[in-house]
């Protein structure tokens, strides 16, 4: 049997024996996040795509210096233990009582080290956006999951919205070009799309696929215009939006003549269906490849930034991180 399975197998008979859900541990209580997906898995009444877990254990740090994050600490401490988490002193602690962990630490720049700490563990792992916040650092943490043979997913939940996922599966024909939007506030400790123009470039890259080639980005005050052609000619882009009139959506055209409006973010329950059968298969429903590929999007999209908005090719700064990641140690 595949260690896979035989880590999953161990948790389920370990909880059986127990008489008990599988533990989710969570990392980080700086996220409406792990508030939501705790009151769906600890609160939900039976609903049955969520039973056989339960969030049993929660770190509550997290970010240590984004202010926007950390000053949810208080309240979304004291709500988890209302609905019967148990709050942990420590990473590993919160391993030790967990069987598998929501990576939920708003601060991509701490992904990597607590990332690791899970993987050691042999435990499944979902990490919440932006996986990394380096697309070095992203390249680290898949390399590191392979080395030590446990599965990882992450994921926005603009990616499964439903007509999302229709557009994904072939429902409307080919897609020929995507115009994918989101709020984009930038995060000054975050390259400028990593932070929340991934909400966008998820949703772009379900309906596009692979293949983007090269990137060109036009930055204003209120705005970011990221068009990406990929290497079938189609042109996919990006717009993210500062300001009251920002708003999430998705919408395509079709080989058929057709413009669909795609719709937007549609809550976290269809995401956290995902996370529950990738914890109970170790199938990641995202693969690696797709990840990179889209923070490899958002990071040259910065780089043409930083030129002055010419065109980058992606595989010019995936070569240059992927000989960073090279050099690491982990």
């Amino acid at each position: 049997m595949h260690r896979f399975s035989l880590l999953l197998c161990a948790a389920a008979l370990a909880a059986a024996a127990r008489g008990a859900d599988i533990r989710v541990g969570i990392i980080g209580l700086d996220t409406s996040h792990a508030i939501e997906f705790t009151k769906m898995l600890n609160m939900g009444k039976g609903e049955p795509a969520f039973e056989g877990f339960k969030v049993a254990a929660a770190y509550t740090y997290g970010s240590l210096d984004i202010v926007s994050s950390t000053n949810r600490y208080p309240a979304y401490t004291k709500t988890m233990k209302e609905m019967g988490v148990e709050i942990v002193g420590s990473e590993a602690e919160l391993i030790q009582k967990s069987d598998v962990v929501l990576l939920e630490t708003n601060d991509g720049r701490r992904h990597l080290e607590q990332a690791l700490e899970v993987f050691k563990s042999g435990k499944r792992v979902f990490i919440d956006k932006p996986i990394a916040a380096s697309l070095v650092d992203a390249l680290v943490i898949f390399d590191a999951a392979k080395k030590y043979g446990v599965p990882v997913f992450t994921s926005s939940a603009l990616r499964y919205s439903k007509k999302i996922q229709a557009a994904h599966k072939g429902e409307f024909g080919r897609v020929i070009a995507g115009d994918a939007y989101t709020p984009c506030e930038i995060e000054p400790t975050h390259p400028d799309l990593f932070w929340y123009g991934v909400h966008g470039a998820e949703p772009l890259f379900t309906v596009m696929g692979l293949g983007c080639e090269s990137v060109v980005r036009v930055h204003q005050k209120e705005v970011d215009l990221v068009v990406g052609t990929w290497s079938d000619g189609r042109v996919g882009t990006l717009r993210g939006m500062r300001g009251k009139g920002a708003q999430y959506g998705c919408d395509i055209f079709t080989e058929k003549g057709e413009r669909i409006a795609l719709g937007g973010y549609e809550g976290y329950q269809a995401l956290l269906v995902e996370i529950l059968q990738f914890f109970k298969t170790g199938a990641a429903p995202v693969s690696p490849d797709e990840t990179i590929a889209v923070f490899a999007f958002l990071e040259a999209a910065d780089e043409s930034k930083r030129q002055g908005g010419v065109p980058v090719r992606i595989a010019d700064v995936l070569a240059k991180a992927r000989a960073e990641a090279d050099k690491r140690k982990f």
